[in-house]
């Protein structure tokens, strides 16, 4: 049986970003399985993929440490309407499905019934000063996912429910037939926002104590990134990429010698990692347990405590220069990549379509 879905994403499709990289990614797996999918959700430029709704701009809003961008606008709120009124879904599909904006208005309008994903980690003022409010609107989704324990610490801790819990997918075909970045040293590579919780201070303060031949690729912005180009713009190693493509991401992905993800904090899931697994990419990490639910230190990665920048360096030094400690890390990465296939999900989730429409 085929579905018709409607995958709500409450964050701009065209910021790259965690969720809206599994909406997109899930949304492309159930259209190759042969189900009807839209997307709907924010965009502030050309939707992504000619299969999303852009359901007008996002409004930079604090989040989590971060920088959330949705769409809590009435505007917004009466385009969502108007495109659950007209498309007639067999179900919906909303990510953070209590977040301000397309979420809460599919959800409050419950025109189908609803599978509500929950993806966020570590704390919430909203959930805790709303919590009165967000429970009721908790009853209405049909069926309640996590992505992780984090995750579900999280919601629960505050709303309580019921959830199943389901990983996060990684798009495993698509990135092992990419065509890696050609360099012509040994390169690492940084991917995420440029703000405390990410860590890239804490890496570009490792890289300055490594005396290694290496390049260091850094992509994307943030609130650090002028302080930050400014403190280690000396550093010849580092080229600043700014905000990438998808494409691009995986080339990188793809031809970098480590990926390193420093993060502090925040860190419900750790699908990069899986992605640069799934690239034959050796990582290096921080010990978060967000990040331990996804890696295994000293089988598919070598993680570190959080913060450490001696600790860092070490790690990156001895990945780059023990071929042997490499080779085993990219091997155990690539079985593991395997347990989150994004064909595996997508499966998991028309099973619960099919439950919710019979």
């Amino acid at each position: 049986m085929s579905f018709r879905v409607g995958m709500v994403c409450p964050y701009s499709l065209s910021i790259p970003g965690g969720v809206q990289a599994q909406v997109l990614g899930l949304a492309r797996e159930l259209r190759r399985a042969g189900h009807e999918v839209r997307v709907l959700g924010p965009c502030d430029g050309p939707p992504p993929e000619p299969f999303v709704t852009p359901l007008g701009d996002s409004l930079p809003t604090a989040a989590n440490g971060s920088v959330a961008p949705v769409a809590p606008d009435p505007s917004a709120a009466l385009r969502t309407a108007r495109v659950l009124r007209d498309e007639g879904f067999d179900v919906l599909h909303v990510h953070e499905p209590l977040a301000p904006g397309p979420a809460i208005t599919t959800v409050t309008l419950h025109t189908a019934p609803i599978v509500g994903t929950f993806h966020a980690a570590g704390r919430s003022s909203s959930y805790r000063i709303l919590a009165p409010m967000l429970r009721r609107l908790l009853d209405r989704i049909d069926h309640k996912v996590v992505v992780s324990k984090d995750a579900l610490a999280l919601v629960q801790g505050y709303l309580g429910g019921e959830y199943e819990k389901l990983f996060n997918g990684v798009e495993t075909t698509e990135i092992r037939a990419a065509r890696p970045q050609q360099h012509d040293r040994p390169a690492i590579f940084f991917l995420g926002r440029h703000e405390e919780r990410k860590g890239l201070d804490v890496l570009l303060a490792a890289l300055r104590t490594l005396d290694l031949d290496v390049t260091c690729w850094v992509a994307g912005d943030g609130p650090d990134t002028a302080r930050l180009r400014d403190e280690y713009g000396d550093d010849r190693r580092l080229e600043w990429l700014g905000r990438i493509s998808e494409a691009d991401k995986v080339a990188r992905l793809r031809g970098a010698s480590v990926f390193c993800a420093p993060s502090l904090h925040g860190e419900s899931f750790g699908v990069v990692l899986i992605e640069a697994m799934a690239a034959g990419t050796p990582v290096v990490a921080s010990a978060l347990d967000g990040y331990r639910n996804v890696a295994t230190d000293g089988v598919d990665a070598v993680l570190v405590p959080p913060g450490d920048v001696e600790a860092l360096a070490t790690a990156l030094r001895r990945v780059l220069q023990d071929r042997t400690l490499a080779a085993q890390l990219v091997a155990h990465g690539t079985r593991r990549a395997d347990d989150f296939a994004m064909s595996r999900l997508a499966a998991e989730y028309v099973a619960i379509y099919d439950q919710l429409v019979m």
